[in-house]
């Protein structure tokens, strides 16, 4: 049945690449990978490639918003409102600080068997800052789908198998950034505590 809206979703270009994005970011898996639709589209329709970036960039934002204000709220039900002392307060600071560049990463790279529907759920349970979270994701898809569109309009057809070619390159880029991100916001640290 999924498999069924996603190809009636398809026929509407760009528009219908803003529904399946949204659906499948809040939690319900297409079969159809959104990378391999927008390489699809920019080979059949090179001048729409950007536009369709755009709108799976859109609907996976909201989707994921979705998700991440599902689990923050529907959390508060099913907790008490002040955490208890020790360990999972220590937990919670560290993801306050760092764990955002666990969502960066599965978001930025179609390859890791990483769900990301995990990290934004954690993301949303914690209280991490929405700005930070929404900021983290459109950098991330905005880098993946624009990506994705580019190489179809360059490669054609091949560009999947380019992306299959250069997986572990990309995902070594992505954790490059991850990584530089820490250490800045490391430094960050060292140098605020140091001006006090």
């Amino acid at each position: 049945m999924l498999a069924k809206i996603a190809a009636a979703l398809v026929t509407y270009g760009p528009w219908g690449v803003l529904l399946i994005g949204l659906i499948d970011s809040v939690g319900l898996p297409l079969p159809a990978t959104m990378d391999a639709l927008l390489i699809v589209i920019a080979v059949k329709a090179p001048g729409r490639a950007y536009f369709a970036a755009l709108m799976a960039v859109l609907g996976s934002l909201a989707g994921n918003v979705a998700l991440f204000q599902a689990s923050r709220y529907g959390l508060r039900r099913f907790t008490r409102a002040v955490p208890d002392p020790g360990d999972p307060q220590r937990f919670r600071k560290w993801f306050h600080r760092y764990g955002l560049l666990t969502v960066f990463i599965p978001a930025a790279t179609p390859f890791l068997p990483l769900p990301l529907k995990v990290f934004v759920i954690s993301a949303g349970a914690l209280h991490t800052p929405l700005p930070r979270f929404v900021l983290v994701v459109a950098l991330a898809r905005t880098v993946r789908y624009f990506g994705d569109a580019y190489l179809g309009i360059k490669l054609g057809m091949d560009a999947q198998g380019f992306l299959q070619r250069n997986a572990w390159t990309l995902v070594g880029g992505a954790l490059g950034v991850a990584f530089l991100i820490y250490v800045l916001i490391r430094w960050n640290d060292r140098r605020r505590t140091a001006a006090r």
